[in-house]
């Protein structure tokens, strides 16, 4: 039975005959007369009784009308509940990270949120890199992305993915024969970086820094395409995540060496203040977010 035959019913009980109820529903009396045949005809029943002054419901009608009201005021329910979801799913989100490197990855991801999800605006703060913890807790951004937990009462913090930080040389670099670079290595090359200050790089904080050793020289270059073209004509050496280098089309004469024996691996922490925690458009996010990078 359609909806539309519980409302005809409900608003003719209510007002009393269908000559009422035609403003009520947008309808003529000669549509709603046959509406209303076409129910009884389909039901075996009379729904209605009609009288010169009102219309009144036959007992079958009556158990019919207290069925379709519950199924209405279901429907109104769960329609207002899903209002209500829809509303929690509006909302700005500025993000920043604590690399410039990272950004390489955000635009594919931002379109997506985009076509996904078109009530929720999503900001990349630049100006906030670097320190991004102290801008969360300042409410200058929403979201931070860092290497490293934060212990603070007031965020909240999940991991989302692992990578590692390979080194990205000309194969006639000096070091292109290593089957991997030692820290020692370092100390010897033209060191190509994002941005200063040098605690902010990756391969510098987690594994030159503990090993004392400092490059000869570092150069910050703050565009992945110029650098890029500096490693290609065999000047220096960069140091990033292949994930982060999707976009680009590298050189063939450009070499991947892992950093230590081992690698040089990091993890990624999604930071939020807890108190956004329960807001949908950050829940979303957060969703989005995680499948999108946890195939890193």
């Amino acid at each position: 039975m359609e909806i539309k035959y519980f409302r005809l019913i409900k608003t003719i009980a209510e007002e009393g005959s269908i000559a009422n109820s035609s403003d009520k529903l947008f309808l003529t009396q000669s549509a709603l007369s046959h509406q209303l045949k076409d129910l009884e005809d389909q039901l075996g029943f009379k729904v209605f009784l009609r009288t010169r002054n009102k219309w009144v419901l036959t007992e079958e009608g009556k158990e019919l009308n207290k069925f379709g009201c519950e199924i209405l005021n279901s429907l109104k329910k769960g329609f207002d509940t899903i209002k209500r979801i829809r509303k929690g799913s509006i909302g700005n989100i500025k993000v920043s990270t604590e690399c410039y490197s990272f950004y390489q990855g955000f635009p594919i991801f931002i379109q997506k949120m985009g076509l996904l999800y078109p009530e929720i605006n999503l900001e990349l703060i630049l100006e906030a890199t670097h320190q991004p913890i102290s801008k969360l807790l300042s409410n200058d951004i929403d979201i931070a992305i860092v290497t490293s937990k934060p212990e603070n009462n007031l965020l909240s913090s999940m991991e989302v993915f692992e990578d590692e930080i390979y080194a990205i040389m000309h194969k006639e670099n000096v070091l292109g024969d290593l089957e991997f670079l030692n820290a020692s290595d370092f100390a010897k090359v033209h060191l190509i970086i994002h941005s200063f200050p040098l605690e902010t790089v990756s391969v510098y904080e987690h594994y030159l820094k503990p090993n004392k050793i400092v490059p000869s020289k570092i150069s910050a270059i703050p565009l992945t395409e110029v650098a890029l073209e500096m490693i290609g004509a065999n000047f220096g050496i960069l140091c990033m995540p292949k994930w982060a280098l999707k976009s680009f089309k590298l050189p063939e004469e450009l070499i991947y060496k892992k950093v230590g024996k081992s690698g040089l691996k990091r993890k990624h922490f999604l930071v939020i203040r807890s108190a956004d925690e329960p807001k949908k458009y950050i829940q979303d996010f957060i969703s989005n977010f995680s499948d999108e990078f946890s195939i890193v």
